[in-house]
């Protein structure tokens, strides 16, 4: 396929915008790039998808998700409105996933790879839970993501509040889907091992999964989202939390902490020791409350902050939004979290992270060998865009309406706004369905703990 008439946006570590331009995939890889008339005239029988002068960039890529969480949006929260993140968990978010069955989980899936394709986003690294549907529950999200056609890496989450047996069934999730991963390997399909977060946690049940784990494998975990994480974990172990995953060996050049907005200077140290990866979901601390982290301290320390969105729509320009402009109110400096810092996050580790899982080929950047992972993005800017400016434009100037065309692995996952791979009329359809029955068992839920 031959992308004509295109301005790339190439996410090479030099950006470049690059002007009536066209780029050769074959298979799910880019081939080469240069001009449209250079590269119509060497490929002539080239099947050809006309850009019409749009911008084409690399897809967006988001670092930490919870499709599971699709089905909260409009739900009501019997009682009083939750205080704090604590009660949040206790009202919304675990008697949610307490009330998801087989079905659910495709459907809450399936809904947010619509959402995804739909605002250009063509990696996403997520973080599964469902209690009482735990076994298999990895393959029907897989099953999802193989048929959207955009890749992302699966985890479930292993957690100790709902007793020892479905915690051990969380384990033997992660460590089946990992097998599957690796005795059936899929080009856009990849394998992490999820754990909740320290103060849902025993020492043992860390030990259990440290021990049962391959060498090198991925853990996901959430981390000091809300202090209480931090008193729980000194209560417990007598250390604060990053301090104790890394007592465990949970920590590591593959792993993920999630938050980590209420680390004291050591943690950021040692997510630096142990080269971790750290995710940032702006929009999700605002709305929990919780906080924000250090994140240009860690940046500067040199830990390899990630920009995610916690389960918030997957659009991501969006996360770049938030963050530009929360961590100025949040510090009352105009100054803080420049336009670079945000692009360093969202694009270049955003980048290096999903090629962790994902390692073939250079993602999230238009050269020649990598993935053919792509979005054009209709905008006109009324003053002039250079690489330089291009992190305001995107703040300011990028919506995600934007988006017209979406592109991963090489195949065309949306034309001209047109849907390909999935129904959003037929999965929408049956989502109210499905909600309707996932409010009904969260209110008999809510009612068993009220």
């Amino acid at each position: 396929m031959l992308i004509t008439n295109a301005n790339l946006i190439t996410w090479e570590p030099e950006n470049r915008i690059l002007e009536n331009h066209a780029i050769l995939i074959q298979g799910d890889r880019i081939k080469e790039i240069g001009t449209t008339k250079s590269l119509t005239a060497k490929n002539p029988k080239a099947k050809t998808l006309d850009a019409h002068g749009q911008y084409v960039m690399p897809g967006g890529i988001c670092a930490h998700t919870h499709f599971y969480g699709a089905f909260a949006r409009g739900m009501a929260i019997p009682g009083s409105a939750p205080k704090d993140f604590p009660e949040i968990l206790k009202k919304l978010w675990w008697p949610l996933d307490r009330s998801l069955d087989a079905e659910a989980v495709r459907y809450s899936a399936l809904v947010c790879l619509v959402d995804a394709i739909k605002h250009g986003t063509t990696t996403l690294i997520d973080h599964h839970a469902s209690p009482n549907s735990i076994e298999g529950s990895l393959d029907l999200i897989a099953d999802a993501v193989e048929k959207s056609g955009v890749r992302a890496s699966l985890c479930y989450e292993v957690t100790d509040r709902d007793g020892n047996e479905k915690a051990n069934a969380g384990i033997n999730e992660n460590l089946r889907f990992l097998k599957r991963m690796q005795t059936d390997p899929h080009p856009r399909l990849a394998a992490a091992f999820g754990l909740h977060a320290s103060l849902t946690l025993s020492g043992v049940t860390l030990e259990a999964c440290r021990a049962a784990a391959p060498e090198g494998t991925s853990f996901h975990v959430h981390t000091a989202e809300h202090d209480s994480d931090e008193y729980d974990s000194l209560a417990k172990s007598g250390m604060r939390v990053i301090d104790r995953l890394q007592k465990h060996g949970l920590l590591g050049s593959r792993s993920i902490a999630v938050h980590g907005v209420h680390f004291d200077a050591r943690e950021m140290e040692i997510l630096k020791e142990t080269e971790t990866w750290l995710t940032h979901q702006p929009r999700s601390n605002m709305n929990n409350a919780v906080g924000m982290s250090a994140v240009e301290s860690m940046l500067r320390l040199g830990v390899k902050v990630c920009l995610g969105n916690d389960g918030f729509s997957n659009a991501m320009w969006e996360e770049w939004k938030t963050a530009y402009l929360v961590h100025k109110l949040y510090h009352r400096d105009p100054r803080r979290m420049g336009g670079y810092d945000v692009q360093q996050m969202a694009i270049y580790n955003n980048a290096a992270l999903a090629n962790q899982f994902f390692p073939a080929a250079p993602i999230g950047k238009i050269v020649p060998g990598a993935y053919a992972d792509l979005m054009f993005v209709d905008y006109h800017p009324y003053t002039p865009m250079t690489a330089g400016n291009l992190p305001w434009h995107i703040i300011f100037g990028f919506q995600q309406s934007m988006v017209t065309t979406t592109i991963a692995a090489g195949k065309v996952l949306m034309k001209d706004r047109l849907l390909l791979t999935l129904d959003e009329t037929e999965i929408s359809a049956r989502s109210r369905e499905v909600a309707t029955r996932v409010w009904k068992k969260y209110e008999e839920e809510v009612a068993k703990v009220s």
